[in-house]
């Protein structure tokens, strides 16, 4: 772990004090101020700059130039509608921004009753209780003011304050998605060769009786090596009155490098740019009906990534939003889609390949949904 990860995790230990959500004892998470934001992505390397010993020393400053680093969108202009986050803090009785002294680019923090919300200028990874949470757009600074764009204080900021409690309702009904099948293997364990739709089957089957301990009302997609349809999978979920969609998957780095953790997707918000495109189209001012249930989706998202790092680690690649992932699209209840692990890393590929560690992926998700 670097300086600068040790350095925010205790600062944001400080920030959140009794209002932060228990962990185990001893864990910190990761803090990745410089995540990968998909395949294009480059991180630029640390300034040449002699700092004084005692100061963490952290890696440059994202610059949101499309003609240095192509996968970060232009800054938006600030106009009236962007959000002083001093502002907003006042207006709900919170204190102001605290500076969180990292350098060369110190972080901004907010504290609310159910967590602390951290930024940086110009970077659209922000942290909510120290997991990674991606912007649809990066923060800016006018004068001593931090600036978010109105839709991340509506779709990021304002669900995550409200907290994570899950609705108490009598009936709930979740549809599990083990991801692929069939003639549609997914991609492969490099440790090996066991195809990805295997592992998601039987993730998915050590879950459905957990939930259903729990009180839930399960259907699975698949229960065997079948090829299910897209708009299949969301039909049985349209049929069965469902209120969760999950959809669960493993995953695979085609570029270099050798990635590893977990990610968890939600639809992108209508007017928000997506914090992963990989090669597809992002427009934009599409809508589909899962877009009635942003705030939802983001708070399901936040709870399945806590209790997966859990078990997984410090890997924490983030909760991201994507429109290329079309099992999420159609639905009208909540729905997610976890990538619970990188097949293509073998040090993860070998754990992925033990069934009690599917066991415990399983036992993470229940857990969310406790």
């Amino acid at each position: 772990m670097s300086k600068l990860t040790t350095f925010l995790a205790f600062a944001l230990v400080l920030l959140t004090g009794c209002n932060s959500v228990p962990r185990p004892a001893g864990q910190t998470l990761s803090t990745n101020w410089d995540a990968d934001l998909g395949p294009a992505r480059e991180v630029e390397p640390p300034l040449g700059i002699a700092l004084p010993s005692h100061f963490p020393v952290a890696e440059a400053p994202v610059v949101a130039n499309p003609r240095t680093n192509p996968a970060l969108a232009p800054l938006a202009p600030v106009d009236s509608a962007w959000v002083s986050l001093n502002v907003w803090a006042a207006q709900n009785g919170l204190r102001a921004l605290q500076k969180i002294p990292l350098l060369p680019q110190v972080a901004y923090a907010i504290t609310t009753l159910n967590g602390v919300f951290a930024v940086r200028v110009g970077s659209q990874t922000a942290f909510w209780d120290q997991l990674d949470v991606r912007l649809g757009f990066a923060p800016q600074q006018i004068g001593d003011q931090i600036y978010l764009h109105p839709l991340d204080v509506k779709k990021t900021l304002e669900p995550l304050s409200r907290g994570l409690a899950l609705a108490n309702a009598p009936r709930r009904v979740v549809v599990i998605d083990p991801g692929h099948g069939g003639s549609n293997p997914g991609t492969h364990s490099v440790v090996d060769g066991r195809n990805e739709k295997e592992f998601t089957l039987d993730w998915a089957k050590r879950l459905a009786p957990l939930l259903a301990q729990q009180g839930w009302q399960v259907f699975l997609t698949r229960t065997n090596d079948v090829d299910v349809s897209l708009p299949d999978r969301t039909a049985l979920a349209e049929a069965q009155h469902a209120d969760l969609f999950l959809s669960l998957h493993f995953n695979a780095s085609g570029g270099g490098g050798d990635p590893a953790g977990v990610e968890t997707y939600c639809l992108t918000p209508t007017g928000m740019a997506s914090s992963v495109t990989r090669g597809y189209n992002d427009d934009v001012r599409q809508v589909f009906p899962n877009n009635a249930f942003d705030a939802e989706n983001l708070q399901y998202a936040v709870r399945f990534q806590r209790a997966l790092l859990e078990v997984n680690g410090t890997n924490d690649r983030g909760v991201r939003r994507a429109r290329y992932q079309a099992v999420l699209r159609g639905h009208s209840r909540p729905a997610v889609l976890i990538e619970g692990g990188y097949l293509s890393n073998p040090r993860e590929a070998r754990k992925i390949a033990d069934p009690a560690y599917r066991q415990k992926l399983a036992e993470a998700v229940a857990r969310a949904l406790e």
